[in-house]
């Protein structure tokens, strides 16, 4: 019988202290091993900020957007009183989806499965056919919460209460990103991609610090200075770049004959 290596022994395996000349990729289990995703959904992905839009998809009164982070129906809305909230996306009745589309606009959050009403503060409006029913508390069954903060006109949603604030967990970001102007960035569309592959894989590709670029990317290789590549790890970001190989200089066309100026040879060329 095959004893079955524990979660433990899988995080173990992986040593992220040696130097950077005895570094390895981590082991294969970590990509495929659906404990580990578990894992990383219960505390990666349900305890950090995640972008699920932009703010100007959610400017006016009523606009809402939806997604979904951890396996959690996520809607952020914008109330009329201007302030935008987020919520679990689930009826406090049977757990429907109260919010179908991915963006819109609407005066009010109504389940389709069985009617209840939601104000876009999330409060409870109403449930049909409840008359008399005893011992429940409308305001204690309202859409619940989810932490909401916008960086740069980006929305982003934090499924663990006690987090710490969004300028807070973007560290040194904030200020590498100041002179790019992202704010001023308007929302055009919304693209989802399905891809076969666990999430690690896919982050793998932008941290390999160029190394497949001269060999997939043929065109852009051709204007990166490749041996000044450099790649800086910070709190919450990796910055990689390269300086651009000096453009070639060769000297401009001969003039045409009419614009050659009287008096002059042929060989004296325009600037």
């Amino acid at each position: 019988m095959i004893r079955q290596v524990s979660v433990e022994e899988i995080l173990a395996s992986y040593n992220d202290k040696v130097p950077l000349s005895e570094a390895s990729s981590i082991p294969a289990p970590w990509y495929v091993d659906p404990r580990i995703a578990e894992l990383e959904t219960l505390t990666v992905f349900s305890k950090t900020w995640q972008v699920i839009g932009r703010a100007d998809q959610v400017q006016e009164p009523g606009q809402f957007i939806t997604a979904t982070l951890a396996g959690e129906p996520i809607v952020a809305v914008r109330g009329t009183d201007g302030q935008l909230r987020a919520f679990y996306n689930v009826c406090r009745h049977h757990a429907a989806k109260v919010v179908t589309e991915p963006c819109g606009i609407a005066s009010i959050l109504h389940c389709p499965y069985h009617g209840w009403n939601y104000g876009l503060d999330g409060s409870l409006k109403g449930m049909p056919e409840f008359d008399g029913v005893k011992n429940f508390e409308r305001h204690e069954n309202g859409l619940v919460p989810v932490k909401v903060e916008t960086w740069e006109a980006f929305v982003f949603v934090n499924l663990d209460p006690p987090a710490e604030p969004l300028s807070n967990f973007l560290g040194g970001l904030v200020r590498r990103c100041e002179p790019l102007g992202l704010g001023k960035l308007h929302f055009f569309d919304r693209k989802i991609y399905d891809i076969a592959c666990n999430w690690k894989v896919f982050v793998d590709n932008y941290l390999d610090g160029g190394y497949h670029v001269p060999h997939l990317h043929k065109a852009l290789s051709s204007v990166l200075d490749y041996k000044q590549y450099t790649i800086e790890n910070e709190d919450r970001y990796c910055l990689q770049s390269s300086p651009m190989v000096p453009p070639t200089k060769t000297p401009p066309p001969e003039p045409p004959a009419e614009a050659i100026a009287p008096g002059t040879s042929g060989n004296i060329r325009t600037s």
